[in-house]
């Protein structure tokens, strides 16, 4: 057998957008090569082994198994990450928040404290570390699985040194007054944004971790809490940048103006035009 006979035979299986593509990647993955050595090489036999890994592989593709589990990692704005199960998978909208983060950054090169509240595969702040000099980074998660995961990203790409990881809910317990050194000029949050009934009825219900997916009854109940305890924790005209739902827009807009209403608000889209994230300017130290 060969690999174009092996795809022809599992790409009717995959319930995918892409499925021969998904296939193509799981095949190379599974060879130890690439995709574009797979696509010249269709007609080379495979050994037993080869497809005996390849069909166990296959198995679990079409059993609804993400792909990027599978594969053991992820690309994310240029970089691969590692990825488990104890994570989410990365998304691309939420490169968007990345890039809003490294251009405000760098437009203000006296400002280096950043806090990505619940890191889960630590993409946020290790791509921000690996754009912006000098960058100080808190990255927290209440899962100690998914620290670890961001740990093993941070130091895969050398910038673990700049990056403080933290178990805890949201952010730490501190002492009022909070000492001007510990004062973020950043938050960034990819927080659960899906609602508990919403969550349910998705095809990634169970298959990546409710923890980093479930957002309570309307799904911003997380993102009221840390717009609570933010401005505690917000140098002098510091920003917000959070990832939202694309049906949140109005609700998260309204969430934000009552809590920071001295401040300047934005509502980006996304590349498909849909409501995606919410940006905090804070223009006062008054709350």
């Amino acid at each position: 057998m060969n690999p174009e006979t092996l795809l022809k035979q599992f790409i009717p299986q995959i319930n995918s957008d892409s499925s021969a593509l998904d296939a193509q990647l799981l095949l190379a993955h599974v060879l130890g090569r690439t995709r574009t050595w797979l696509l010249t090489h269709l007609d080379e036999p495979l050994t037993p082994p080869q497809i005996a890994s390849a069909t166990l592989a296959f198995s679990r593709l079409t059993a609804g198994e993400p792909l990027p589990y599978i594969l053991g990692h992820r690309e994310f704005f240029g970089l691969d990450f590692n990825i488990t199960p104890d994570v989410l998978i990365p998304r691309p909208e939420t490169e968007q928040m990345v890039e809003k983060a490294i251009k405000w950054l760098a437009a203000s090169p006296e400002r280096r404290t950043v806090a990505d509240i619940g890191t889960g595969s630590g993409i946020i702040a290790t791509s921000i570390a690996m754009h912006v000099p000098r960058v100080h980074i808190l990255a927290t998660d209440i899962s100690l699985a998914a620290l670890k995961v961001a740990k093993q990203n941070a130091e895969k790409f050398h910038v673990h040194h700049r990056i403080d990881f933290l178990e805890c809910d949201l952010l730490p317990q501190h002492i009022d007054p909070l000492s001007t050194d510990q004062h973020f000029d950043l938050i960034c949050a990819n927080l659960p944004y899906i609602s508990t009934a919403t969550m349910r009825s998705l095809p990634i219900y169970g298959r990546e971790p409710t923890l980093a997916l479930d957002g309570g009854e309307d799904g911003l109940d997380l993102y009221r809490r840390l717009l609570r305890i933010a401005p505690d924790w917000l140098a002098p005209n510091g920003m917000i940048l959070l990832e939202i739902e694309a049906t949140q827009g109005i609700a998260a807009l309204n969430l934000a103006s009552d809590m920071f209403s001295e401040s300047s608000i934005s509502l980006h889209q996304d590349l498909a035009g849909h409501d995606r994230l919410l940006e905090i300017q804070i223009r006062t130290q008054s709350f």
